[in-house]
């Protein structure tokens, strides 16, 4: 009798690599959207996976899609259903339903996944929100700024990865801004048929930056992060590096975490992990921008690792599992950091320094996605990055520091189109 397989949602590389030879050779069912899986060429990538049992084509984003796909599959009897990634969190909410295993919960992961629902709901429990509206066009977009005087930003309600989003500080910007926020592909990683958008505009807070990784059981905290923000300059608010723990005083760590958990309580969160983002402003109140179902990207659960002594993804699979894993640290004991690797617009000629990034102190992963030919039209959402760097240190600030110093090192040379 094979071993009851774990259903996970949503190729991600990172995680698949990070998780053969630690769970069982064959007990991975992985589910894709056949778009997804012919654009990625996920078929020839997993041929000679270990830990990949069976790679399923299924259009998980389609409403119904989680119950359609229980009564093609009702004897999978999956020992947990995880997604790794944003579009596939409603889905994965209510397959586990389905079958009977830890989840977030369908209600929760529907709050989650839309920005405006998210805005009613935080708000109705006490969590502070900048004010927000949808609108349809420029239009709408004007007539916010008047009531809001100052710089607004215009987002999608229901995409990932800053994908649209813009800050707008002049009026006479507004028409071109919202033609901007319009550029939706993102490529690879989603299906070819189209995605119903919906736009907001907020007004911008000022303030420091800030994530919560929080794992949680029946909506209770196992574990909790703070990690610290920067982003690059510019009207596209794209995160430049992450610093884990945040080096903040313990008093703000412990505000983060505490306004986290009112808003899982007020979504109704039950098991899983979740990633929110918080502004600090001026004021010293957290501002909520967006909180994800799902695990954080941008390397921040691998620097997690680092800092502290979990194993954090491990953790959380044992989590949706039904396990019950032993107590888990509430201090980090070091620091670690994610810095992006910055180029200008043009077509690559060359990259260098690679290999003298990779001999910089407490570096442990120089990962660069671009190579000569790759056509860079500027940053506009979180895909657009060239690659990171990340670093360990015994401080949080030493590892940024580490981390920077190695970004620095690597030279991507750019020619105009």
């Amino acid at each position: 009798m094979p071993e009851r397989p774990v259903l996970v949602v949503g190729f991600v590389t990172p995680v698949l690599l990070a998780l053969t030879g630690v769970e069982p050779d064959g007990s991975v069912v992985l589910v894709e959207e056949p778009d997804v899986v012919r654009k990625r060429d996920l078929r020839a990538k997993l041929a000679g996976s270990a830990l990949v049992r069976e790679l399923v084509e299924w259009e998980h984003t389609r409403p119904g899609a989680a119950d359609e796909f229980h009564a093609a599959h009702p004897d999978l009897d999956p020992v947990a259903v995880i997604p790794l990634i944003e579009y596939a969190t409603p889905f994965a909410a209510r397959l586990a339903e389905r079958y009977g295993v830890p989840g977030a919960g369908l209600g929760a992961a529907l709050v989650l996944r839309d920005k405006a629902v998210l805005r009613r709901v935080s708000a109705a429990a006490g969590l502070a929100n900048p004010e927000s509206v949808t609108v349809t066009s420029p239009a709408d977009v004007r007539a916010f700024q008047r009531a809001h005087p100052g710089p607004v930003v215009l987002k999608p309600a229901n995409r990932q990865a800053a994908v649209g989003t813009q800050i707008v500080h002049d009026p006479a910007d507004i028409e071109q801004a919202w033609a901007n926020c319009l550029e939706q592909d993102e490529g690879i990683f989603v299906p070819d048929r189209p995605m119903e958008l919906r736009m907001l505009a907020e007004r911008y807070v000022p303030g420091a930056e800030y994530s919560v990784e929080m794992l949680v059981r029946g909506g209770e905290q196992l574990f909790a992060n703070v990690t610290g923000k920067q982003l690059y300059p510019g009207p596209r608010p794209v995160e430049l590096a992450h610093i884990v723990p945040a080096d903040i005083p313990d008093e703000l760590t412990s505000t983060l975490a505490g306004v986290t958990r009112r808003l899982l309580a007020a979504v109704g969160f039950a098991d899983g992990i979740v990633h929110c983002e918080w502004i600090v402003g001026d004021d010293g109140v957290p501002y909520l921008v967006e909180c994800a179902g799902r695990i954080a990207g941008d390397g921040i659960m691998e620097i997690i690792d680092h800092a502290y002594p979990v194993k954090l993804l491990r953790t959380y699979f044992a989590v949706m599992r039904g396990e019950t894993p032993p107590p888990l640290p509430t201090r980090a004991t070091g620091g670690a950091a994610v810095r992006f690797v910055p180029m200008e617009p043009g077509v690559i000629g060359a990259v260098a320094g690679l290999e003298e990034a990779r001999r910089v102190a407490g570096v442990f992963l120089v990962d660069l996605q671009v190579g000569p030919g790759h056509r860079f039209a500027g940053l506009r959402s979180s895909w657009d990055r060239a690659g990171l760097v990340m670093a360990e240190a015994d401080s949080p600030a030493e590892a940024l520091q580490r981390a920077e110093k190695a970004a620095g090192l690597v030279r991507i040379e750019t020619r105009p189109e």
